[in-house]
């Protein structure tokens, strides 16, 4: 676990609401994405997302689960955009692309694995 940074709520909050901005767009900005580029957006997105929210957070799977049910209820919530619809795929690829951002933000290393549940030892 490394230590929550709350300044990066700000890009976390940011992100979030600019992607359920636009999943209540009929159509999104730019050329249409068609399979597999549309998965590879929504991959990217929830990278950006995972990372921040790891950081904010400072635990992977807090950041994870909170990425993951956003995912959920963004897709919900784009099931009724008409023309849009809803996929459990991209939500695969939402959870997917948010476990790796979170792996990038704070990797854990040999040590912090095997320390994990022992107490502090002082030092001095």
């Amino acid at each position: 676990m490394s230590r929550p940074r709350p300044l990066w709520w700000v890009p976390a909050l940011g992100l979030m609401a600019a992607i359920w901005y636009f999943s209540g767009q009929p159509q999104t900005p730019g050329p249409r994405l068609v399979h597999p580029l549309d998965w590879g957006a929504h991959f990217l997105t929830y990278l950006a997302l995972g990372f921040c929210l790891t950081r904010a957070t400072g635990r992977r799977g807090v950041a994870l689960v909170l990425a993951a049910w956003f995912g959920a209820l963004d897709e919900v919530h784009q099931a009724f955009v008409p023309p849009r619809e809803a996929g459990v795929t991209d939500w695969l690829f939402d959870v997917a692309g948010a476990w790796l951002g979170g792996r990038v933000a704070a990797p854990a290393s040999r040590g912090e694995e095997e320390n994990a549940g022992a107490p502090a030892t002082p030092r001095g």
